[in-house]
């Protein structure tokens, strides 16, 4: 993956590298956004979720077009194991998890990097841009 990442200046010194023009680091939640909704509380469930519609198909497709598919995931590292076997079993491709995301959702990401965030609301499609009204630091 870090082969994919282009050396950055800014003002003659290095910064954290970029990604190529184009590309995206995609950064995809599992439970409510990809299957069911499963509580850490039921692990028992993890291993029989629901796939969404249209997930599978649209997540893979990100992926041949060349962009880091992550999925970050409230579960913890104890769901590791149930986690990547349902992926693979599914045939997610992907190129790493991440677990511990906090829970209760109402995230508010600050980065030095752009991000954009598109909330999952029951239906998995390609993306589609439109206007939107966005909190930002002010003067």
């Amino acid at each position: 993956m870090d082969q994919q990442l282009n050396e950055a200046f800014e003002d003659g010194k290095k910064i954290s590298p970029k990604l190529p023009e184009g590309k995206k680091n995609f950064l995809i939640d599992i439970d409510g956004t990809i299957c069911e909704d499963i509580p850490n509380e039921e692990p028992e469930r993890m291993a029989n979720a629901a796939v969404f519609e249209g997930a599978l198909e649209i997540c893979n497709g990100w992926f041949e077009e060349g962009h880091i598919i992550t999925f970050f995931t409230s579960r913890t590292e104890a769901h590791r194991e149930v986690t990547t076997a349902w992926l693979d079993t599914h045939g997610f491709r992907y190129h790493a998890i991440l677990f511990g995301k906090p829970r209760g959702g109402n995230y508010h990401w600050i980065d030095n990097h752009i991000v954009r965030a598109t909330r999952y609301t029951g239906r998995f499609t390609e993306l589609v841009e439109r206007q939107a009204t966005i909190e930002v630091f002010g003067d």
